[in-house]
């Protein structure tokens, strides 16, 4: 479907926009201001693949002027009419391209993250199964080289994890990642199952995006901290100093606890940082709730109490329900091979919000 005039005029402005950006960043004195200077640089890097999009449209609708004239000449029709089906095609692909490029962007994508994975119903199994999730999504950090730092974790007797926090650093983790929060469901035999039944167990995932202190203002006088001796392995020290630390955040009623550090202060560290994330979040959900719009309806709302996806061991597949995306090789996906139901899920949620903006 062509672009429409009044798309074609705001193009026509972002292009403008964008030489006039070129024109200040050589400007002296904006290069002297270090702020304002990355500012508009980061406004350029956002509008250039756009601009770029635009300006090859406009020059296809010029080509393809030319090779209609071309179609009166007898000798040269047959290569007119090859090149304008080429250029048709490649208008289509650009017409598609630049729709996306216009849709409103997630303030939240070039953020960082806290994973969390939490152990569901299934006793040990849920747990043995949250350290299979917490393994595949390592694996695919590593594979985009993003960077991990523990921030808190809590083990199971058996071996598996009751609760990880992690902090994931690097490009586009958020937006990569922000549809992998809710309930991921396991259907397998577990170790312990003498008779060869299958169970069913759950864990939950939560994608939370870092906060920094101007997105979320935290008072002093909201938050209540104590410090506590730390629990579970990790050797003499640990029951010897009060080094663990918990935060409470009054108004919410939200509590964190970090134990993981020997350091209190590295401890209250991490402790502020996840608090800080998981009242962004909340806010976050707070103005969806409000909002109600395209933006939750993508490919579900991201609530951590949605079934959104069953790994089935016995049949070797990995199902996303939001989507119906099914995949095979579940020994390779929880290798962090997932790239396939990522960009399906992303795929899903651009073609909505296309379809909500047209």
């Amino acid at each position: 479907m062509p672009l429409s005039a009044a798309l074609l005029e705001k193009l026509a402005s972002i292009a403008s926009r964008l030489e006039e950006i070129e024109r200040l960043l050589t400007d002296p004195e904006i290069i002297a201001r270090r702020g304002e200077f990355q500012k508009l640089s980061k406004e350029r890097a956002e509008r250039a693949d756009l601009v770029e999009g635009y300006r090859r449209y406009q020059q296809i609708a010029k080509e393809l002027e030319e090779n209609q004239e071309l179609l009166r000449d007898a000798e040269m029709r047959e290569l007119a009419e090859e090149e304008i089906s080429r250029l048709r095609r490649e208008e289509a692909e650009l017409e598609q391209q630049v729709k996306v490029l216009l849709l409103p962007r997630d303030p939240n994508d070039e953020k960082n993250i806290l994973l969390e994975i939490r152990a569901g119903t299934g006793g040990e199994e849920a747990a043995l199964f949250a350290a299979d999730l917490f393994r595949m999504y390592s694996r695919y950090a590593e594979r985009h080289r993003w960077k991990l730092e523990m921030m808190s974790m809590s083990e199971s007797s058996g071996g598996g994890l009751k609760e990880v926090v992690v902090l994931v650093s690097g490009t586009d983790v958020y937006s990569r990642l922000k549809f992998e929060s809710g309930v991921h469901r396991v259907q397998r035999v577990p170790a312990t199952e003498a008779q060869g039944r299958i169970h069913t167990s759950a864990a939950t995932v939560a994608i939370l995006p870092e906060a920094e202190d101007v997105d979320i203002r935290i008072e002093d006088k909201d938050l209540r901290i104590d410090v506590m001796r730390s629990g579970g392995p990790g050797g003499q020290s640990v029951n010897t100093t009060d080094s663990a630390v918990r935060i409470t955040h009054l108004p919410t009623n939200t509590v964190v606890i970090c134990q993981d550090e020997k350091s209190q202060t590295k401890n209250k560290s991490k402790a502020m940082k996840i608090l800080r994330a998981r009242l962004y979040e909340a806010e976050l959900q707070r103005r969806e709730q409000e909002e109600r719009d395209a933006r939750r309806s993508m490919v579900g709302s991201g609530d951590r109490s949605e079934k959104i996806r069953t790994y089935n061991f016995p049949q070797d597949r990995m199902t996303d329900h939001r989507i119906g995306h099914t995949r095979h090789n579940l020994p390779a996906a929880l290798d962090g091979d997932i790239d396939d139901v990522i960009e399906a899920l992303r795929t899903h949620a651009q073609a909505s919000a296309l379809e909500e903006n047209t």
